[in-house]
C-alpha cells in the first residue's frame, strides 16, 4: 500500500531515494519522509502532502549528505495523515529509524507494555511500535541484527520494514512478512524497496524477500536468513523491462497512457498462448494435466475491486463456453465466511499486484480447504506468483496509474482463455473454438477504432462532469463493464455512481431518473439487444440523459440518445474488451476536466497490502 526505498552504497543516497519515492508515490501519497545517516547523526526530514512537499522542504544537499537512507511514502492506516505520523519513526534516543508497510495487529498490547517500561510515543500510527521495541531488545545488548529478530518475533500481522542506526552507519536491515520487499544489486551498492519501478533506473538484478526473511546489507556485501538465524541462499532474478514502461511519455497522465496501450497489452495477453489449427488456447503455467482439468467440478474466482469484476466476466463466460460452475467472489467475503469448497474445485486468485492482501488471505484458505489454488497476476515474483500452484501471468506491463484500465482488459483475455482452454476439453468443437481465435486476434485493432474516438469521447465528458450522480446499466457478459464504469467515474472523478442490470433498474433505481441524470448503457448488439432497448425506453420516458455504447451500423439507438458511442462488432463473449474501454476514456476526461489528479485520487492507492 505504501512505498519503501532504501540505499545504501558509495553515493550520494540523498537523490537517489527522493528519485525512487517520485516513482512509489502511486503506493500513497497521505505524507513521505526521510532518514539519512549524515556525518554521525541520523537525520529525519517529514511532511504532509505529495513528494514535492517533501523535496521543497529539503535543506541544502550540504546539509543532508550520506551514503545511507531510508524513504516512505505513506497511505494513511492508522493515524490520520500529517507530519507527526509520517514515517520514518525514531526510537526514544533517537538512535534507530523504521519504514514500514503493513499492519501490526497486536499494537496497542505492545505499546501499553513499552509505556509501563518507559517509552514516549509520539504518533498514533501501529509503526512506531517497531522503533521503541527494537530499542528495547537494543539496550539489552543485543546486535542491531538480533534485536530486529526478536522484536518481529513478537509483532503479530504483516510488515515490509527497513532498518537504520546512528550507532551502526554501515548497514541497513530489511525484513518482511506478509509486505512485499525487493532487494536490488549494483556494484558496490544495493537497494531495498516495496515496488522495483522505484529502482528500475539503477538496477535489474533483484532479490524477492521470502517471509520471514531478514536481510542485512552493506556496501560491500548482503546476508540474508531467516528470523530463526537459518542462512538463506538468495536466488537473484532479472527484470525483463526498462525505463520506458514506468514514464508517462507524450501523455498527460499514466492512466491515459495506459488506457491507450491496450492493443499492445491485450494482444500480449494472448500472443504465444492460442492455437487457431486446435481451436483452443495453450496455458501450460497451470501445471494441471489433462486429466485433471477434466475433473473439474467446480471453479472459484476470487478478487478485490477491479479484479473482481474481471472475475464476474470470467464466470459468464467460462460457465457459457465450458459449463463448469463458477463462483466469483469478493476475497474479502470469501476468507471470512468459511467457504464450501468441494472436491475438484479449483481456485483461481486474481490480483493485478499478486499483493492483494486480501486476495492471498482467500488463496490460503482455500488452499487449507483443499483445492487447487492458481494465480492469475501481473507481477512476476509477486506473493501470488510464488504461494499458487500453477497460474498465467497476463503481461500488462506496469500499471502506474491507481485506476486499473489495461490489467483489467488483459485479466478478461486471460479467462476468456481459459474458458476456451476448458470449454474444448468437453463443450465446444475446434471449429467453434477456432472461430473465437480469430476474434481474440482482431480485438487490438477494434480497440485503435475506439480510441480514436477519444476526443468525441471527451467532449461527451464535458457534458456530463457537473452531474452529481450517474447511473450504468448493463446486460449479461456486460453487466459487469457497468460496474467496472461506475467503479472508474467514482474512482477518479468522485461522481457518485452505481451500475445495475438494466432489467433491475426498474426494481428501484428508476426513481432516480431525472433530466439530470446521465444513465450510460451498454446496449450493443447480442441476444438480449432487444430486451434492453426496451429498458432503455423506460430511461427516456423520464427524461434520462441517455449515453449509449452501442455496435457499429445500429440507427436505432440514435433515437433515445443524448450520446452514442460506437464500438466493432465481435462475438458477445468477447465484448467486454470493446465495451470498456470508452467507459475507461469517459472517466478519465470527466476527472481530468473538473481538475483532478487522475494518477492519484484521493484516499486511494494502488496496491492494497493492508486488510
Amino acid at each position: 500500500m505504501c512505498g519503501i526505498v532504501g540505499y545504501i552504497g558509495h553515493r550520494e543516497a540523498l537523490p537517489i531515494v527522493v528519485e525512487a519515492l517520485k516513482r512509489l508515490e502511486y503506493r500513497g501519497y497521505d505524507s513521505s519522509g526521510i532518514a539519512i545517516i549524515h556525518k554521525g547523526d541520523l537525520d529525519v526530514y517529514k511532511k504532509q502532502g505529495k513528494i514535492i512537499e517533501l523535496e521543497r522542504s529539503l535543506p541544502e544537499p550540504s546539509k543532508c549528505s550520506g551514503n545511507v537512507a531510508i524513504a516512505h511514502t505513506r497511505w494513511a492506516t492508522h493515524g490520520e495523515p500529517n507530519e507527526i505520523n509520517a514515517h520514518p519513526h525514531l526510537s526514544c534516543d533517537g538512535k534507530i529509524a523504521i519504514v514500514h508497510n503493513g499492519i501490526i495487529e497486536n499494537y496497542k498490547l505492545l505499546r501499553q507494555q513499552l509505556i509501563d517500561l518507559g517509552h514516549k510515543f509520539i504518533s498514533d500510527t501501529d509503526s512506531e511500535v517497531i522503533a521503541h521495541l527494537i530499542e528495547q531488545f537494543v539496550s539489552t545488548k543485543l546486535p542491531l541484527e538480533d534485536a530486529v529478530r526478536e522484536a518481529m518475533k513478537r509483532v503479530e500481522g504483516t510488515y515490509g520494514l527497513v532498518v537504520i542506526s546512528k550507532d551502526h552507519p554501515d548497514r541497513l536491515i530489511a525484513v518482511r512478512k506478509g509486505s512485499p520487499l525487493i532487494i536490488g544489486i549494483n556494484d558496490n551498492e544495493y537497494f531495498v524497496t516495496s515496488d522495483v519501478s522505484a529502482i528500475i533506473i539503477h538496477t535489474k538484478r533483484v532479490i524477492y524477500l521470502q517471509d520471514s526473511e531478514l536481510c542485512v546489507l552493506r556496501s560491500d556485501g548482503f546476508e540474508i536468513s531467516t528470523l530463526d538465524k537459518d542462512n538463506v541462499k538468495p536466488q537473484i532474478s532479472v527484470v525483463d523491462w526498462d525505463i520506458s514502461a514506468i514514464e508517462k511519455g507524450e501523455f498527460k497522465h499514466f492512466m491515459l497512457k495506459e488506457i491507450f496501450e491496450q492493443p499492445i497489452t491485450i494482444g500480449n495477453s494472448f500472443r504465444g498462448r492460442i492455437n487457431e489449427e486446435m481451436g483452443s488456447a495453450r496455458l501450460g503455467g497451470l501445471n494441471l494435466p489433462r486429466f485433471e482439468l477434466r475433473k473439474i467440478k467446480q471453479i472459484h474466482l476470487i478478487a478485490c475491486g477491479t479484479s473482481y469484476y474481471a472475475a464476474l466476466i470470467g464466470k459468464h463466460i467460462i460457465e457459457d463456453i465450458a459449463r463448469i460452475p463458477v463462483h466469483a467472489e469478493y476475497a474479502s467475503e470469501y476468507r471470512y465466511r468459511n467457504p464450501i469448497v468441494p472436491e475438484d474445485t479449483v481456485v483461481f486468485a486474481i490480483s493485478q499486484s499478486g499483493e492483494t492482501a486480501d486476495t492471498l488471505a482467500a488463496m490460503r484458505e482455500a488452499k487449507i480447504k483443499g483445492a487447487r489454488v492458481l494465480g492469475i497476476t501481473n507481477v512476476v515474483g509477486s506473493t501470488v506468483a510464488r504461494e499458487s500452484d500453477g497460474g498465467v501471468y497476463i503481461h500488462a506491463g506496469t500499471e502506474i496509474g491507481v485506476a486499473s484500465t489495461k490489467a483489467f482488459t488483459s485479466q478478461v483475455t486471460i479467462l476468456i482463455l481459459l474458458a476456451l482452454y476448458l470449454g474444448r476439453m468437453t463443450h465446444i468443437s475446434a471449429d467453434d473454438g477456432a472461430k473465437y481465435i480469430r476474434e481474440l486476434a482482431e480485438i487490438p485493432g477494434k480497440v485503435e477504432k475506439i480510441l480514436a474516438q477519444n476526443e468525441q469521447i471527451c467532449a461527451i465528458a464535458n457534458s456530463i462532469k457537473d452531474s452529481i450522480h450517474a447511473l450504468y446499466l448493463g446486460r449479461g457478459v456486460n453487466y459487469p463493464v457497468a460496474l467496472e464504469g461506475a467503479l472508474k467515474l467514482k474512482e477518479i472523478s468522485y461522481i457518485h455512481a452505481e451500475g445495475y442490470p438494466a432489467a433491475e433498474m426498474k426494481h428501484g433505481p428508476i426513481a432516480l431518473i431525472d433530466e439530470n441524470m446521465p444513465v450510460i448503457a451498454i446496449a450493443t448488439r447480442d441476444p438480449l439487444y432487444d430486451k434492453i432497448y426496451s429498458n432503455l425506453q423506460e430511461v427516456r420516458a423520464r427524461q434520462g440523459r441517455l449515453i449509449c455504447i452501442a455496435t457499429e451500423g445500429d440507427t436505432e439507438l440514435k433515437k433515445i440518445s443524448e450520446n452514442v458511442i460506437y464500438i466493432p462488432d465481435t462475438k458477445t463473449n468477447l465484448q467486454p474488451l470493446l465495451t470498456v474501454i470508452p467507459l475507461q476514456l469517459l472517466a478519465y476526461h470527466v476527472a481530468d476536466l473538473k481538475g483532478y489528479d487522475v494518477d492519484q485520487p484521493r484516499n486511494l492507492a494502488k496496491s492494497v497490502t493492508v486488510e
